[in-house]
C-alpha cells in the first residue's frame, strides 16, 4: 500500500510538472493608452480612430485606429490601409501634413499614423477624414466629419519663407514638459499642391526659448533641431521654471539660409514663428 502511495505522489507530481512547463497565454491589450474618438461605419465595416486623449486638435495628432468587421464583430489583423484629411473652406479645400498608415509594432488589429491640422474648423469650415482600406483584394471607403478645435496653445504654424515656399512645422514633444534639459520634436513639411505636404530634408530649426513675463530671459543648453532617421527634427529644450514659455523659432535650408523666423533682441522681443508651452 505504502508503494502505490508513493507512486501516487509522484504521478501527480509528474504531470503537475508538465502542466508548469506549459507556456503561459498573454493577452495583448491592444487599446493601452488610447482613447476611442469616433467612429466611421459603411456598409461593411466601423473604422474606430483612438488617439491618447480621446481628441483631435490643431497641430500635430498620432492617430490610431482599427477596423470592425459588422457581421462578425471581429477586428481585422492584414489590411492595407491608407487616408486622407481634408480641409473644407467656403472657397477651397485643402489638405495638410499626414503620413502613412502602417501596423502598430506588437499589435494585432492596431494601425497607427500621424495627422498634422494646421487650422482648426470654425462655424463654416470643418475637416473630413476619409480612410481607404484593401481586404482580401477587395477595396473599401468610408468618410466622417471630424471635430479639430483650435489647441489652448501654438503647436503649429503655417507661413511662406523667404524662399516663396509654404511651409507647416509643428511641435510633436515634450508632450508633459519639464523643468529640464527636455528632448523636443518639430516636423517640418512643405506644400507641394493642395494635397502634397512632403516632409522637408536637411535643414535647421534654431530654438530661443523666452518667458514673456520674466523679462523675455531665455535659458541655457538648448540645441537646435535637426533631422533624424525618421524624417522627424529632434534637438534639445531647456526649461528652467514652471510659467509660460515661447519657443521662437527660426528655419535655416540646406545652406543655413534663413527662410523664416528672427532672432530675439532688446528690439524684436519674439519671432515671426513660435511654438508655446505652458506647465
Amino acid at each position: 500500500m505504502k508503494t502505490l502511495k508513493y507512486l501516487s505522489l509522484i504521478i501527480i507530481a509528474f504531470f503537475s510538472s508538465c502542466s508548469s512547463d506549459e507556456p503561459e497565454t498573454v493577452t495583448i491589450n491592444e487599446l493601452q493608452g488610447l482613447t476611442l474618438v469616433q467612429e466611421m461605419p459603411n456598409d461593411t465595416h466601423i473604422v474606430e480612430l483612438y488617439t491618447p486623449t480621446g481628441t483631435l486638435q490643431q497641430g500635430y495628432n498620432a492617430v490610431s485606429l482599427r477596423i470592425k468587421d459588422k457581421t462578425t464583430g471581429t477586428y481585422e489583423t492584414d489590411a492595407t490601409v491608407s487616408w486622407m484629411p481634408v480641409m473644407h473652406m467656403a472657397s477651397m479645400q485643402h489638405s495638410c501634413p499626414f503620413s502613412g498608415i502602417a501596423k502598430t509594432p506588437g499589435k494585432e488589429t492596431l494601425y497607427n499614423g500621424y495627422i498634422v491640422f494646421q487650422m482648426a474648423q470654425n462655424d463654416i469650415e470643418y475637416w473630413t477624414l476619409q480612410v481607404n482600406y484593401t481586404l482580401n483584394g477587395n477595396d473599401y471607403s468610408v468618410s466622417e466629419t471630424i471635430n479639430v478645435p483650435a489647441s489652448s496653445k501654438r503647436r503649429v504654424a503655417s507661413f511662406t519663407g523667404t524662399d516663396g515656399s509654404k511651409y507647416v512645422i509643428a511641435l510633436i514633444e515634450p508632450i508633459a514638459p519639464r523643468v529640464a534639459v527636455n528632448n523636443v520634436t518639430a516636423g517640418l513639411f512643405k506644400m507641394e499642391s493642395m494635397v502634397s505636404y512632403p516632409a522637408v530634408d536637411g535643414y535647421t530649426i534654431k530654438i530661443d526659448p523666452r518667458m514673456p513675463s520674466m523679462g523675455n530671459h531665455g535659458s541655457p543648453n538648448n540645441v537646435d533641431l535637426t533631422q533624424a532617421a525618421d524624417g522627424l527634427y529632434n534637438g534639445k529644450l531647456s526649461l528652467t521654471m514652471s510659467g509660460y514659455w515661447k519657443i521662437n523659432l527660426q528655419l535655416l535650408n540646406t545652406e543655413n539660409v534663413v527662410v523664416k523666423g528672427e532672432p530675439v533682441t532688446e528690439t524684436v522681443p519674439e519671432s515671426s514663428i513660435f511654438f508655446e508651452i505652458e506647465f
